[in-house]
């Protein structure tokens, strides 16, 4: 099976305007690779079965089919995307698993943030932030301190268990894993309008605006491509991954005048200090919340 990265990057070579460059048997070989490409992407086909949070998706319903081949084929359109998920996982995924374990819940939702953020600490159009995407007033609503100084939605432990709780509460309002996910989406209000208006109890039975009609598809195909690259073309080993810091946490419980002189007092750097600790959004911090502190991660 061609590898899509590869053939991806023809076809982009191929469609940029530097091709006048090209020999004329270079654009001949170009082509027929495009072709070769175009012709794996028109055989690979969409499994018989996919799962999500523990639920079958009916892909006997045919308008589900063609949602889920909408996310099937635009995701194999970005191979190096793909590459990069896959990449990420491997510094995200274990903080995930374990919080999720903790909480008894499908290990499929480290897919959803994969689907929110591309594994990235995002910022979207709407002023959704971090792994989870929370807007401000979901994020405080759930425990996260936000203000001028600190943005726990990009601090990677508070914002999982703030993002798992948020799907328990959707989980315990609907009774459906699925459901608690496009809850997450469209949120568990306007999810429960839809359901009782259109008097349906199943997420594929509902009709519901486009983004999150696509959304509970994505996540399984992203589910489905991360778990089986090899099958895609994608040739990736474990070692390829990014790893999780190796860090270790100093308990600050006063203010922090200067982030810079309180790194090289602990032996490390001021770029160190705001690349392991994204939730610290200023050159300094001021005192914790009465009987709080900060965790503030440095290198091992």
């Amino acid at each position: 099976m061609k590898k899509l990265l590869f053939y991806a990057f023809l076809i982009a070579v191929l469609s940029c305007s530097d091709n006048k460059d090209l020999t004329s048997q270079q654009n001949v070989n170009l082509l027929k690779d495009q072709e070769n490409f175009l012709t794996y992407l028109s055989k690979v086909k969409l499994p018989e079965k996919l799962e999500i949070f523990g639920e079958k998706i009916p892909l006997e319903i045919p308008e589900v089919r063609e949602r889920a081949e909408r996310e099937f084929y635009l995701n194999l359109q970005q191979p190096g995307q793909l590459i990069l998920y896959i990449k990420r996982s491997g510094k995200y995924f274990p903080t995930f698993e374990k919080i999720i374990e903790s909480m008894s819940m499908p290990k499929d939702f480290k897919y959803l943030s994969v689907a929110e953020s591309a594994l990235y600490m995002a910022r979207s159009p709407k002023d959704a932030i971090g792994l989870w995407q929370f807007i401000a007033p979901t994020g405080k609503a759930m425990g996260l301190q936000i203000d001028d100084y600190v943005d726990e939605r990009r601090n990677l432990t508070k914002s999982t268990e703030a993002a798992m709780k948020y799907l328990k509460g959707g989980f315990q309002k609907h009774k459906s894993w699925v459901l608690a996910a496009a809850g997450y989406n469209m949120g568990h209000e306007n999810l429960s309008d839809n359901v009782d208006f259109q008097n349906v109890n199943s997420f594929f039975d509902l009709f519901l605006n486009d983004e999150t009609s696509r959304y509970i598809l994505r996540i399984a195909i992203i589910k489905e491509l991360m778990e089986n690259p090899q099958k895609y073309g994608l040739v990736l080993s474990k070692e390829d991954t990014y790893k999780p810091d190796a860090v270790k946490y100093i308990e600050v419980q006063g203010s922090v005048p200067s982030i810079s002189d309180w790194a090289k007092s602990h032996g490390t750097t001021y770029k160190d200090v705001k690349l392991l600790n994204p939730w610290i959004l200023k050159r300094n911090l001021p005192a914790p919340n009465k009987g709080g502190s900060y965790q503030i991660a440095v290198p091992q």
